[in-house]
């Protein structure tokens, strides 16, 4: 997630200094690129972090997929 970014609610997947996908948040669906499935699971951590993001605050760190 970046600061001060547009909505909707998403955040930018990269892999090894690479991107990857952009993905919505509500509801969880990429909007550009490729990303494998199980994102979901961390709907609500991803939302509690996009409104930590646009306040400027701290992001919580999420626990990967794999």
């Amino acid at each position: 997630m970046r600061y001060n970014d547009h909505p909707p609610a998403h955040f930018h997947v990269r892999y090894s200094g690479q991107f990857i996908a952009t993905v919505g948040i509500d509801p969880i669906r990429v909007l550009e690129g490729q990303l494998p499935a199980g994102a979901a699971i961390h709907q609500a951590e991803l939302r509690a972090d996009w409104e930590l993001a646009r306040a400027a605050l701290p992001l919580r760190k999420i626990a990967p997929l794999d």
